[in-house]
This record gives C-alpha cells, sequence and structure tokens, in this order.
C-alpha cells in the first residue's frame, strides 16, 4: 500500500489555486477536465515532493493534494470532519511572515517555533511544521494570540 493524494472539494477553483499554489508554494502537476460529469480536478504536488512525483508511476504520482471542484453550486459546509494537511517548511516564522503578507490570516501562530496553521479559502486546515529542531520563540509570533477556527 502507498499514500497517493489527499482530496479536498474546493468551492472556488480559481481561490484555491490562488492559495495554494501562489502563496502556500504548492505546484500544479496534472489536471483533469471531466465535461460529461462536470468537474475539475487538479493534482498538487509541494516543491521538495517534485522529485518522488517525478519518479513515480505515471497517472497515479504520490504525494499529491487533489482538488475537486464540482461545477454545481452544492455547498459542502466547512468539511471539519476532514482534519488537516502538514508540510514541513525549512523556516516557519519566515513562511508565515510571507503567508501573512498575501493575505492569508495565521490562525494559529507559531508561537512554539514548531507548528502553526492556516485555513485554504475552503476552510480547510493546514498545519506547517518546523523542518528540524524548533526554532527560539520569537516576537511578533509568540505573543500573537490564535484568531478563528483551526
Amino acid at each position: 500500500m502507498r499514500y497517493l493524494h489527499t482530496m479536498l472539494r474546493v468551492r472556488n477553483l480559481d481561490a484555491a489555486l490562488d492559495f495554494y499554489c501562489n502563496k502556500l508554494g504548492l505546484t500544479e502537476v496534472r489536471r483533469r477536465v471531466d465535461d460529461k460529469n462536470k468537474y475539475t480536478l487538479v493534482f498538487l504536488a509541494a516543491p521538495a515532493d517534485k522529485d518522488i512525483v517525478e519518479r513515480g508511476p505515471k497517472g497515479r504520482e504520490e504525494p499529491l493534494v487533489e482538488l475537486t471542484y464540482n461545477w454545481d453550486t452544492e455547498d459542502y459546509g466547512e468539511a471539519r470532519y476532514f482534519g488537516h494537511l502538514a508540510y514541513e517548511v525549512d523556516d516557519i516564522y519566515a513562511t508565515c511572515e510571507r503567508l501573512m503578507k498575501a493575505g492569508v490570516t495565521i490562525n494559529r501562530p507559531p508561537r512554539d517555533g514548531n507548528m502553526a496553521f492556516v485555513r485554504s479559502p475552503d476552510k480547510h486546515s493546514i498545519e506547517l511544521l518546523q523542518k528540524g529542531a524548533a526554532l527560539p520563540p520569537k516576537e511578533p509570533w509568540a505573543s500573537m494570540p490564535n484568531t478563528g477556527k483551526w
């Protein structure tokens, strides 16, 4: 058995791609548009996983995030039963600062130099974890309160 992908339903594909690609830094590796069944699938990879994706079998690449955009207007709610995606980052403070400057709310700031949470436009929780040992606590993160749900 091997992990392939996590599927996330999105309400607005453009907003989701802006968040996951332009702000979070993932890269689109495959797209499937199904006119008959009225949906679009977009598969994304993290930058450090691109070599794993390229070495894997075509059509079943991993590890990926699959954004599923159904063309209907059904409201899926917050889908909090999903849990979260987790990504390891080289510098949690720099990552959170870059996301904040891009307009992303840091719901759980990296007060401990190790972990933070943000949410996508579709309210999916994204956990960011510091690669290696936690960074020493520093401001403004150390005293920043939680915002919203994470």
